[in-house]
């Protein structure tokens, strides 16, 4: 564990004030020397946390048969074709849905009409479904997911991600900063060379920059 991460991560909690809501701890990052007009060069990552968001997750899930009887034990919510017909009819009702579910799976059999019905309002905000393969439990899919958090720049040099929230254990949040470091770092073609600088916060609390080796 990195220990000049992990005392500003203790620092941080230790010395915010305290709200009387849960507050997440999230993670600011500037690049540098990276040319964002080239949607190639963005960051658009989804990263699995070993140690969770510290807060739920909503998952939706488009299925039929089988694999949506099987997503039912896990996902907060299942789409059948019939009511995905539906949700086309009512864009009001599909952009709620968009809002509020953090992240979309659908039977692969199922993607193109999703795309073709939803991607309007899906896309733009980075949430078409990760196809399910044919005959695969997507419980495991929708577990994994259940931890991920998103890394989007777009096209502006400064891009933010949540790493956890105030009431979880320094150590834990500071091996999931560690997990969010190392994948950006590996997506940029200088590394770290890439990051002009890290800082942290909570939610309502003040900035800590971290050291980044």
């Amino acid at each position: 564990m990195d220990k000049n991460i992990y005392d500003t991560v203790k620092k941080a909690l230790e010395e915010s004030k305290k709200r009387n809501f849960k507050e997440s701890v999230d993670l600011a990052f500037n690049l540098k020397y990276v040319d964002l007009s080239d949607p190639k060069k963005r960051i658009n990552e989804e990263i699995i946390l070993p140690h969770g968001r510290g807060k739920p997750i909503k998952v939706a899930v488009f299925a039929s048969g089988e694999t949506a009887l099987k997503a039912k034990n896990s996902a907060d919510l299942v789409i059948t074709p019939e009511e995905l017909d539906k949700l086309a009819e009512d864009k009001r009702k599909a952009k709620k849905l968009a809002n509020e579910y953090d992240f979309f799976l659908a039977e692969s059999s199922l993607m193109t009409k999703i795309g073709k019905l939803l991607g309007v309002v899906l896309g733009p905000r980075g949430k078409m479904p990760k196809a399910i393969p044919p005959g695969v439990d997507p419980t495991p899919m929708i577990n994994n997911l259940k931890r991920t958090v998103r890394a989007r720049s777009r096209e502006k040099r400064t891009f933010h991600v949540p790493v956890g929230t105030r009431d979880m254990k320094p150590e834990d949040i500071t091996e999931n900063i560690e997990e969010v470091i190392k994948k950006i770092t590996s997506k940029l073609d200088k590394g770290t060379g890439n990051i002009d600088s890290i800082y942290l916060k909570t939610t309502m609390g003040p900035s800590y920059k971290l050291e980044v080796k």
